[in-house]
This record gives C-alpha cells, structure tokens and sequence, in this order.
C-alpha cells in the first residue's frame, strides 16, 4: 500500500500504467494525495474515464512508443498484433517487424462483432491471412474475436498458450483497436474482479505506458500503449464526435444505385464522386449513426460550402474553423469486387462493374483500394 507521498512516483497507475504524481493537475499520472493511502491507485484521467466517460488527451511522443517497442526486441516473447477488423487499413502498424526483431507474430482480428452478422468466418480468415501477406508479415497464425463481446476468447487464449512457451506476451497495435479491452477479457477468464480491471475506453491513447501482468509461471502479459496512426479519421474530430464516427452495434450496409456523375457524402467528413463507369450499386458500410447524403456531382461543391457543420455534420460548428481542407484521391477501379477504404470512417464496395472515381477526405487521412473484405 502506498501510505506517503515520497513514494508516489515510484508507483504506477493501475488502470493505464502511467507514473503517478501529485503535483500537477494537467500533467499524466496526477492523483489526489487523499487517494494515496488506497491499496489499488488510478489516476484522475483513468477516473474520469472509467465514471463519467471524460477523456484528457495524454498524447506519447514517438520517442516514447520507439522506447517502449525496442524494449520488445530486447527480450525474447510472443507478440499478439491486434487489427481492427472495421478499420483494418487504418490500424495496421507498419514495419512491426523491425522493432519486435526475431519474436515470432499471432495477428488478432479484434470487433468482428461490428461486422455485418452474415459475415463468414472461414472466408474472413482467408481474406485476412491475403491481406497480412501483402503487408509484408508472416504470422504464425491469425485469429478472431470481439473483446468487446467476449467472443472467441477462449479459443484465443488456447492458442497464446500454445506458441508462447512460457515466455512473456506482448500485446500490441494501433489506439482504440481494443488492446486493453481484451486483455481485460482475459483477466475476467482467470478470476480478476470487475473493479481491479485496467481502463479502458473507446477514445484513443488510453494506457499511457507498459502494463505488466504476471503468469503463474514466472513470465508475463504486457499491455502497450496504442501507437498512434495519423492517417485515421479519428485524430480529426472530437471525443464527442468519435462516438458517432466509431460503430458499437453491427453494421448495416447501405446501398446506394448510382449512375455516373453522382456523389455521396460521408456527413462532412468525406466524399466520394463516381465520375464515371456503369450504373452500379456502391454499398457503404460505415457507423450507423453517420448520415449518408447523396447529389448531383455538380452540385457537391456548392452544398459542401454551404452545408458543412450542419446538414453535413460531424463535423460540428464549432469544429469548422479548424477543419482541414479536403484532398481528391483518384482511382480507376478494375472490374473486380473492391473496397475503397477511408481510414479510420469506414468503405465503400463496388461490386465490379469497373469504375472511375474519386475520394475526397481531410488533408491527412489516408483513403486507399483494396481486395474486397465483404
């Protein structure tokens, strides 16, 4: 128990892991001295997460993610890589290998519960082990669960075991991919109570530092920080905003037919032009609770302009002064099943037809094709 205030700092956070201090209310780690003498510390920032859903926004430099990523390399352990199986594209860590050295992969595909329900499992692992090799990674195997659910757990846990050998484990990818979540998942497994469970949210940067949790064994179960990507969406908008833009119920995919010279809106947070090619159906899958709107292409500049922080909303009002101007993507889509990914919003599918179009999003955030997912 900590019962002084000399020894605070030598202590860390139970909920996100970050040093503790009693000195500065706006810096990580703070607490009041009067929770010192608690056998189980959270910082404020975790409190407020965990009871009111109120997030300060902590963010790591990259000297600290390299710091916490070579300390990986410097040990030998198995390395659990968590992908957002929503965002796939937008959590993907580049260039994991080079930080984790030798230690072999499991890649998780984590919230598949946020996918539409006649997803086929069998057919998602084929697409995801394709996707992975092209990403330059060789796994030992890839997985699925829903943290969020409780889904597939066991089975994950099953085959941790089996390829860690006794050895440390290391849980790591993108912020919000449901790190801390599932790991959460698994201290519920081997009897942790609800109220000695690390923090966890939907907002980005929530464990602040390496998280250690033993093994009977001797080894142990890391949680890492997220590594932030700046390509997603979600570094653009407000905590507030992001509930709207991160999906918590499955997906329902809204297709809409379109001829040439169309385009449909995102809210105000993207667009896409389909400027030429054949009547065909474009299905979006994104958050149920961002509004699709659909126009002429003539007329998509005047209503961006005019309707931007209202009818074309997220973005809020009081966001416009800030936003950042919109950057035209092209693409001439071949005539096969494709997804044109807005990272970190969602999709859309093209169903093959073959097209020409173009996406717009904020200056920053990546859009990309892919093999399609559904």
């Amino acid at each position: 128990m900590v019962n002084s205030e000399e020894n605070v700092q030598e202590k860390s956070c139970s909920g996100c892991g970050v040093k503790l201090q009693t000195q500065d209310k706006e810096k990580a780690g703070y607490v009041p001295k009067s929770a010192l003498a608690k056998d189980r510390i959270i910082c404020q920032r975790c409190f407020k997460i965990t009871h009111y859903s109120e997030v300060s926004p902590v963010e790591l430099t990259d000297e600290d993610y390299l710091r916490i990523l070579h300390s990986i390399g410097d040990s030998r352990a198995l390395v659990v890589k968590i992908v957002d199986m929503f965002d796939f594209n937008g959590s993907w860590i580049t260039g994991i290998q080079r930080f984790v050295g030798n230690n072999p992969i499991l890649v998780v595909g984590n919230k598949v519960d946020l996918l539409p329900k006649n997803m086929n499992l069998n057919r998602m692992k084929n697409w995801l082990q394709h996707s992975v090799k092209e990403m330059g990674l060789k796994p030992l195997d890839v997985l699925f669960c829903s943290a969020e659910k409780g889904m597939l757990i066991e089975e994950l846990l099953q085959t941790i075991d089996h390829y860690r050998k006794k050895q440390n484990v290391y849980i790591v990818g993108a912020t919000n991919v449901g790190k801390t979540t599932l790991i959460n998942q698994i201290l519920k497994k081997v009897g942790v109570q609800d109220n000695e469970l690390l923090t966890a949210s939907r907002f980005p940067g929530t464990t602040l530092d390496l998280i250690e949790i033993p093994f009977e064994d001797g080894s142990a179960l890391y949680d890492t920080p997220g590594i932030i990507n700046r390509h997603q969406m979600a570094h653009y908008i407000s905590t507030e905003e992001l509930k709207t833009v991160s999906p918590s119920k499955p997906i329902k995919p809204k297709v809409f037919q379109l001829d040439e010279q169309q385009t449909l809106f995102f809210g105000g947070l993207s667009r896409l032009d389909f400027v030429q090619g054949d009547h065909q159906s474009f299905v979006c899958y994104v958050s149920n609770l961002v509004t699709i709107h659909r126009t002429k292409l003539e007329k998509a500049d005047e209503l961006y302009s005019n309707h931007l922080g209202g009818l074309l909303s997220p973005p809020g009002e009081n966001q416009l002064s800030t936003w950042p101007k919109m950057k035209k993507h092209s693409f001439k889509i071949k005539a096969e099943p494709t997804d044109i990914v807005f990272s970190g919003l969602g999709w859309v599918t093209l169903k093959g037809s073959g097209a020409y179009v173009e996406a717009h999003a904020p200056e920053g955030v990546t859009v990309t094709v892919r093999k399609a997912l559904i």
